[in-house]
């Protein structure tokens, strides 16, 4: 069985319940319609009903199921109102600012659902940037407690691929932030465990990816890396982690052993934190598109409840996908 189909079947057995407010996206349609027919989760569409309703025909996809809220007409909204201004009345909120923002931003709404408790998480990003989908959850829900840094990461499930935990891997951070100092890279490696052995269930080991392995190269790029995998021991030392090692070292142990030997890590590694955003989002790409796995993400960890983001060029599969986590997430939440 597929790694995803296994999330399908774990969100399943404790449906939850997922805001999507990306409604005018003809790809969010089609996933809904989907989830809504696989039993995945339930599903709040957040939109003009009439104009959902006619995509839906329009596309011949049935959304019997969904509940559909129109922010301009429910009546909860005073309620979210009130809620909003008192969250950031200390960044200048006012009731009039707040009523203005839910009536007409959508992925805020969703986000108020969820402090609200109406829903237990949200999936959005299939078209706005990751910006736009954190910016309303990290005002609103905030950190979760004890995390110093959100970031983001992708679950990779690599077909035929005989390496990390049977071909399925968590990459991070691909998707938030830029250039991670030595300490954020440490507490990248320490969520990124945690959401590994949560969403896929294994005992994560987690290789500190650089240009260099262990002393190979000398830069400041490689120093960094070298630093960050000195604070981890030092602050998580409960987690299995090595670095500085190049990609190759982490995942063949053939290689592993010529250019790491001794190390716990090398050639096992399922969790790979890259030393910044760039090597991040290019190296999962460069897998999905040439390796042919399915992405799912960036999923994004360190918020108090669950809210994850799409990349644009997400397909309707990888929506389905995306919220079988999320809803997976928020169970574990």
């Amino acid at each position: 069985m597929a790694y995803i189909d296994i999330i399908k079947e774990k969100a399943r057995s404790d449906r939850k319940t997922i805001v999507l407010p990306e409604t005018t996206d003809k790809r969010t349609l089609i996933a809904a319609s989907h989830i809504i027919q696989d039993g995945i989760a339930n599903i709040i569409m957040i939109g003009n009903e009439e104009k959902i309703m006619d995509g839906a025909g329009w596309l011949e996809v049935d959304l019997d199921g969904a509940t559909i809220i129109d922010p301009a007409q429910t009546e909860k909204l005073d309620g979210y109102v009130e809620l909003l201004y008192e969250t950031r009345k200390s960044k200048g909120m006012t009731p009039e600012k707040a009523r203005d923002i839910l009536s007409k931003d959508f992925l805020t709404f969703g986000v108020m659902m969820v402090k609200a408790n109406d829903a237990d998480g949200m999936v959005a990003g299939a078209c706005h940037a990751t910006a736009d989908t954190l910016r309303p959850a990290l005002q609103i829900l905030k950190t979760a407690p004890g995390v110093k840094l959100v970031s983001g990461f992708f679950l990779m499930d690599v077909p035929d691929c005989k390496f990390g935990d049977k071909g399925t891997f968590l990459f991070a951070d691909c998707g938030l932030n830029q250039d991670p100092t030595a300490e954020e890279l440490a507490a990248i490696a320490d969520t990124s465990a945690k959401s590994f052995k949560q969403l896929v269930g294994s005992k994560p080991i987690i290789a500190m990816l650089s240009h260099s392995t262990k002393g190979s190269a000398k830069h400041p790029l490689v120093d960094k890396v070298v630093e960050a995998t000195k604070i981890a021991h030092e602050r998580y030392p409960h987690l299995l982690l090595d670095g500085e090692l190049q990609t190759d070292a982490a995942l063949v142990p053939q290689v592993a052993k010529s250019k790491a030997p001794g190390s716990e890590v090398a050639g096992k590694a399922n969790v790979l934190i890259f030393p910044n955003l760039d090597c991040g989002n290019i190296g999962y790409k460069l897998v999905q598109r040439l390796a042919k796995a399915e992405a799912y993400g960036p999923m994004l960890q360190g918020i108090s409840k669950p809210v994850n983001d799409l990349s644009r060029g997400c397909s309707w599969e990888d929506i389905v996908g995306v919220v079988a986590l999320t809803a997976v997430q928020a169970q574990l939440a």
